[in-house]
């Protein structure tokens, strides 16, 4: 009896711990997602001629928002990218 109720509370810890990371992780791909669509879509607009390199859509798919403005301005005042 008492094995079953300890396991129950595990499951119930594991569904509510699982339903955190994915919220989380569903966020995180989004932000990702837009973060390479403002790039190309910044590069198709403004034909900045920026290269997708590995470390621009790296930059851009773990930084999100954030990282796709970085790898613009980056390229913008020919620093990198």
């Amino acid at each position: 009896m008492v094995l079953e109720l300890i396991i129950v509370i595990l499951a119930i810890i594991g569904v509510i711990a699982a339903y955190y990371i994915l919220k989380t992780a569903t966020k995180l791909m989004i932000n990702a997602v837009l973060g390479l669509i403002i790039l190309v879509a910044a590069n198709a607009i403004f034909n900045l001629d920026i290269n997708y390199s590995a470390y621009a859509l790296l930059v851009c798919a773990f930084a999100g928002i954030p990282g796709a403005i970085i790898v613009i301005l980056l390229h913008v005042f020919g620093i990198a990218f």
